[in-house]
């Protein structure tokens, strides 16, 4: 496990964050909840969460800046370091009721991802990484899975919804050669999640496109410190400002990556 004050700070956040969460999930029918775009919603559960992140997290590191889901890009003067975050990554899961949503926060320092935390408040699992100090899920370390053979993956995914539309036509030829090639295919519905099981080796390779940065920052480090290969879904090195991504051990990531890279 990962004692540093750094993770100190970045778990007492999310756990304070997580408490608000697992209750309104509880009465998730009550929830009031407002329209940002076709299939895309944001619930009062989410902003309230986002505040409480923030507040936690300037106060143990006040110079730090920004990154926000729902609130945008905050500077700080410590311009060296900025925190990246969603305070609940599944939004539709979490309204429909399924357990498949998270806390997501990534670290930033010098414009390299230094540490990454998605904690699910329905199952109680927190996963963390440090650069340098491993990934680990609750208590256990994580390493990617051994398979190297794409007939035997499951492979992770995300589908454009309704609101994407201008995806959809790329995503269905994505998918046709995965399933070619691939021993199943999976959709869960929340990217930092996703990530985890790849680092945690339930997942052989996942891929996405159309991401944002807090989608993915934390599950970054987390899939690297578990031993994975990350890049964006067309093999280059900026997954946050390409806004897509492949991950997986060194076998399966080549494979998948030869499948939906884009000419």
């Amino acid at each position: 496990m990962i004692r540093s004050a750094l993770m100190n700070v970045m778990t007492a956040a999310a756990l304070k964050a997580g408490r608000g969460l697992k209750r309104d999930f509880g009465e998730v029918e009550n929830l009031q909840v407002s329209v940002k775009g076709p299939g895309d919603f944001v619930s009062a559960a989410d902003k309230r969460a986002e505040k409480v992140l923030y507040e936690e997290l300037v106060k143990a590191r006040p110079g730090y800046g920004f990154v926000l889901e729902e609130s945008g890009e905050i500077e700080g003067p410590d311009k060296s370091h900025t925190w990246i975050i969603d305070p609940l990554d599944g939004t539709t899961n979490f309204l429909h009721g399924l357990p498949i949503f998270a806390i997501s926060i990534g670290l930033q320092r010098e414009g390299q991802l230094v540490a990454g935390l998605v904690y699910n408040p329905a199952t109680d699992d927190m996963i963390i990484a440090e650069k340098g100090q491993g990934a680990y899920l609750n208590n256990r370390r994580l390493r990617v899975a051994a398979r190297r053979d794409m007939g035997e993956a499951l492979i992770g995914c995300g589908i454009p919804h309704i609101g994407k539309a201008d995806g959809h036509a790329r995503f269905r030829a994505e998918f046709d050669a995965v399933m070619g090639k691939a021993g199943n295919i999976r959709r869960l519905g929340s990217a930092a999640l996703d990530l985890c099981f790849v680092a945690a080796g339930n997942y052989d390779g996942f891929w996405e496109r159309d991401l944002q940065s807090w989608d993915m920052a934390a599950g970054i480090v987390i899939v690297r410190e578990a031993g994975g290969y990350v890049t964006d879904a067309d093999g280059g090195a900026d997954m946050l400002a390409k806004g897509s991504i492949c991950a997986g051990n060194d076998a399966i990531h080549r494979a998948l990556l030869g499948l939906v890279k884009q000419p």
